[in-house]
Formats: structure tokens, C-alpha cells, sequence
């Protein structure tokens, strides 16, 4: 069983980052950072965010492997489709899934929850374990 973290400490600190000032990106890879390095099972985290006037995501700030995914349409995989939706995925096994479009061999489970601003979708969070069935109610809801 995966040692769970105190995603209550995590979102305080979160919170902090998003509060502070500076460049929006570098606070986006801090949380990256920030997350990556306190939940075992995050082994990619980054943000892709919707490119106005555009039904497209594009990749900002992350943490992990390189990805040769830095667009996506609305619609398209697993990051797209949460887009399209407006609603969180959480998939525990991308092998199981048609739509999935594959970063690395090493990616087993995927949850992509979208930002919005006035009920529009204006990025996301997408983070990929190379563990399978890693995500929880807890990690939804975080």
C-alpha cells in the first residue's frame, strides 16, 4: 500500500505559493515541484494551459520526463477530453483506455483535473504515476 500524504499540509503550502507574487509560471512550477517531491506516486506533474481564443492546450510549467505532447486539442486524450468535459479524470489504468495519449512507457494511472475562470476552462493539472491504481478519493478531491 502507497504511503499516503497530508494533502491538507500540502494544499496550506499550495495556497502560500499561489498567494505569493511574482510570475505566474514560476509559481506554477514551484507547485510542480511541490508536489512532485511530498506524494511518492507523482511522477509527472505539470500544467497545460487553454491558448486564447484557441480549443487547444498548450504545456506550461512541469516537472518529469520530457513530453512531446505540448498541444492538445480539446477532445483529444485524456487531458483533452477533461477539457472538453470540464470535469476531473482520474484513470488508473491508461492502458485501459482508448483515448490515452501515451508520454512514456512508464506511465501506468493519470488523474488531469481542469482550472476554470468563469465557468471556462482556462488550463489544467495533469499528473501521471508509474504506478498503477495509485489515486484515491483524497487525491480527487486535493
Amino acid at each position: 500500500m502507497i504511503g499516503r500524504p497530508n494533502f491538507d499540509k500540502l494544499l496550506a503550502k499550495a495556497e502560500g505559493i499561489i498567494a505569493e507574487r511574482g510570475r505566474p509560471d514560476v509559481r506554477l512550477k514551484r507547485i510542480c515541484k511541490l508536489l512532485a517531491a511530498s506524494v511518492s506516486y507523482y511522477d509527472w506533474v505539470g500544467f497545460y494551459l487553454v491558448e486564447p481564443g484557441l480549443r487547444e492546450l498548450a504545456l506550461g510549467p512541469y516537472v518529469g520526463a520530457p513530453t512531446d505532447h505540448i498541444r492538445i486539442a480539446f477532445g483529444q486524450g485524456i487531458c483533452g477530453q477533461a477539457a472538453e468535459r470540464k470535469e476531473t479524470f482520474v484513470v488508473q489504468d491508461v492502458q485501459a483506455e482508448d483515448n490515452y495519449l501515451a508520454c512514456s512507457i512508464l506511465v501506468q494511472a493519470e488523474i488531469v483535473v481542469p482550472i476554470m475562470r468563469d465557468a471556462k476552462v482556462i488550463g489544467e493539472i495533469d499528473i501521471d504515476s508509474h504506478t498503477r491504481s495509485p489515486f484515491s478519493d483524497e487525491d480527487r478531491y486535493f
